[in-house]
């Protein structure tokens, strides 16, 4: 029995939680600051930093006690240290460390992404690597062959934008706010998905990734159908004047809506990512898959995923919408094998911002 207090501070999330061997999550504390960002049309690294310094007593006090103990219940702490904005990292790390040598607990620093691969961990308590992970967020998109789990390689990997980079660009040009990209989600789904065909890049013998062209594609849509600001525009009304028949109508042939250029970017973005996807999960054998990541969240993806996964006859697992943006519960599940193979650290440890999945930082 091992009982690990984890915290997260990457990016605009101050968070903690309590996870008990890895699989049980015994209390999952987040502070978001995305109301405070919003103004700013995304994060601002200085801003995060101060408000998770005002916000991590507060959060890490809440964790322990809605899990029902102390430091002398628990056998470790963790903290995200890499990658990340720098500013936010070091106040986690920082605080992480004075817990540890306070309490005497040992350390166990946690790679965020790999982090958000082990939320698979807390959904589905029997998964056991190797398995496959389609990775998307704001920050990456890769698929990661997971061989056991410390071990992770990289199969393939955007060649620009990550997905999450993607939907937030498209979210402005649609004129909605930041966070752009769930609302992106749930606009589409008042949509059309197939009213508009977005042409897919080839990148020759590869399955990498490649997001800039789509939303240049979707940005220049717009600019040639719309005779007014986006802003302008209700979700449901015609964009182009030959198709306008009022507000709240259904849409004619050769009307296109909001809602309408919304759906079929997921649709396309959707498929460009579970195509190379699931042909590797063929290619490798590998019979196990899951997703990881903020935009493992997004309605499209995780219904065509299941759907794709559960006709090739593949255990699909997906986390829980609670823990598939930043958290701490994460971070708590990947320290657990950490913890097993005693792989501590020291007060020396640094916030690291830039660091592949594939290399260790123990």
């Amino acid at each position: 029995m091992a009982k690990i207090l984890a915290i997260e501070t990457s990016c605009d999330e101050t968070a903690a939680a309590v996870v008990e061997n890895g699989r049980k999550v015994l209390s999952n504390i987040i502070y978001s600051q995305a109301e405070l960002h919003a103004k700013f049309g995304g994060v601002v690294p200085e801003i995060a930093s101060r408000k998770h310094i005002e916000a991590i007593d507060k959060v890490v006090d809440e964790a322990l006690s809605q899990s029902g103990n102390t430091f002398s219940d628990l056998d470790a702490v963790a903290v995200t240290s890499c990658p990340g904005l720098v500013g936010a990292l070091l106040t986690g790390v920082s605080y992480a460390k004075a817990l540890s040598y306070a309490s005497k607990l040992p350390l166990i620093s946690v790679h965020h992404i790999k982090g958000h691969i082990a939320a698979n961990y807390l959904e589905d308590i029997t998964l056991q690597p190797p398995f496959l992970c389609l990775v998307v967020s704001g920050g990456h998109t890769q698929i990661v062959h997971v061989k056991d789990y410390l071990t992770f390689e990289i199969l393939a990997k955007t060649r620009d934008d990550a997905i999450g980079e993607a939907y937030d660009k498209v979210a402005r040009v649609l004129g909605l706010p930041y966070p752009g990209g769930v609302k992106v989600d749930k606009m589409g789904q008042q949509g059309n998905p197939d009213k508009i065909t977005f042409t897919k890049p080839k990148l020759g013998d590869t399955d990498d990734f490649s997001f800039s062209g789509i939303k240049t594609a979707v940005n220049c849509y717009i600019k040639k159908i719309i005779e007014k600001p986006i802003t302008e525009y209700q979700d449901n009304e015609f964009l182009t004047e030959e198709g306008f028949s009022g507000l709240g109508l259904k849409v004619q042939e050769g009307g296109i809506t909001k809602n309408d250029v919304a759906a079929s970017f997921s649709k396309t973005v959707t498929k460009m990512l579970l195509d190379p996807f699931f042909k590797l999960a063929k290619e490798k054998g590998i019979r196990q898959v899951c997703m990881a990541g903020g935009v493992s969240a997004n309605s499209f993806l995780r219904k065509e995923f299941f759907d794709r996964g559960e006709k090739l006859g593949l255990k699909t697992v997906c986390p829980h919408i609670s823990l598939c943006g930043d958290n701490a519960a994460m971070i708590g599940s990947l320290a657990y094998f950490k913890y097993e193979k005693e792989l501590f650290r020291d007060t020396s440890l640094n916030a690291i911002p830039y660091l592949s999945i594939e290399e260790e930082y123990r």
